[in-house]
């Protein structure tokens, strides 16, 4: 009896240690490419995912910039990608980078920001293995007619030029 508790006590405890082991190597970047119809760089109500827009995750060493990891996605129907992530990156500087819109219709980069910045460690203490960074998005070439609605509706006035 002591024998076979034995046993199955270490294989309990070599079970627990592989599953950690594979645990901690890994985690999952999920985020969203929308469409911005009004031209304000930020989400309103009527924004749009957009499916098959690529994205690029990068990891750069803080010490010298060297890239250490690299990844490349493309979102699905809803517009969200999800890109796995191997490996413990607290030493890096690591963010998610548009590459290219499926859109013809909305395809601008934004001016201010192209880029999302995300902590790839486990060493942060969040437990969850999925790390959600900022919305990326394009514009349509021109604002659209309800965007005046929209943008009135959460509280911004018109600008006079």
């Amino acid at each position: 009896m002591a024998k076979s508790f034995t046993i199955a006590a270490f294989v309990l405890c070599f079970s627990s240690l592989l599953i950690s082991a594979y645990a901690a190597d890994y985690l999952n970047v999920e985020g969203k490419v929308y469409c911005d119809p009004c031209r304000v760089e930020f989400q309103t109500k009527i924004s749009e995912g957009i499916p098959a827009a690529k994205v690029k995750l990068v990891c750069n060493s803080r010490d010298n910039g060297t890239e250490t990891y690299t990844v490349e996605g493309a979102t699905d129907s809803s517009g969200t990608y999800r890109l796995p992530v191997t490996g413990d990156h607290e030493d890096d500087i690591c963010e998610v980078r548009l590459v290219e819109s499926s859109r013809p219709d909305c395809k601008e980069p934004f001016r201010s920001i192209d880029s999302a910045r995300i902590l790839l460690t486990k060493n942060v203490g969040v437990v969850d293995k999925t790390r959600y960074p900022s919305a990326l998005g394009y514009m349509k070439k021109e604002a659209q007619p309800e965007c005046a609605d929209v943008l009135k509706e959460m509280g911004f006035l018109p600008l006079e030029v």
